[in-house]
């Protein structure tokens, strides 16, 4: 049975090698080896640790074990990572993951989320309801250029002041 609930901090030390996985999975098919390995080869940004401290972060577990997480930038509505296990991949999991963000962005507040979409990606985050805003080249702070797609989806007013799913 898969349950979602907030990242803490005994989460940290698998959630990027996790992020690392589904990238040489996914990816492969979109950008060159050489910007893969770059990409994966980097080390988790402070930032990961800092916004699952602030319990913008998500994990989804199955029988005990990580299947995928998100995390969201309250402060600026900003989805900074979805991934699924590559092994988990294709069953919904990460649409059960974003809807949690979605739900966390609605009660602080939030009207507007945006993220850098990989090309492998942009197909999933518009059956979410994303919308396509322009082509860029996100710069990675590895050095390297990533091809990908600017994305917004507009939130409505929260409904209730119900805690995101448990």
């Amino acid at each position: 049975m898969l349950i979602c609930r907030a990242a803490t901090a005994a989460d940290l030390a698998a959630l990027w090698p996790l992020r690392t996985r589904a990238v040489r999975a996914s990816c492969g098919a979109h950008y060159p080896a050489t910007v893969i390995e770059t990409w994966c080869a980097s080390a988790p940004p402070a930032s990961l640790a800092a916004l699952v401290n602030l319990g913008s972060a998500v994990v989804a577990e199955e029988d005990s074990a990580l299947a995928g997480f998100a995390v969201l930038d309250v402060a600026s509505g900003e989805v900074d990572a979805v991934f699924v296990e590559p092994r988990h991949q294709g069953r919904g999991i990460a649409l059960d993951l974003l809807r949690w963000l979605e739900v966390l962005a609605q009660e602080r507040g939030l009207q507007r989320l945006f993220l850098s979409a990989s090309l492998n990606a942009v197909a999933f985050y518009e059956r979410a309801g994303f919308m396509r805003v322009r082509d860029e080249v996100y710069a990675h702070r590895s050095g390297i250029g990533i091809a990908s797609v600017f994305m917004e989806k507009m939130l409505s007013p929260a409904c209730d002041g119900g805690a995101p799913l448990k």
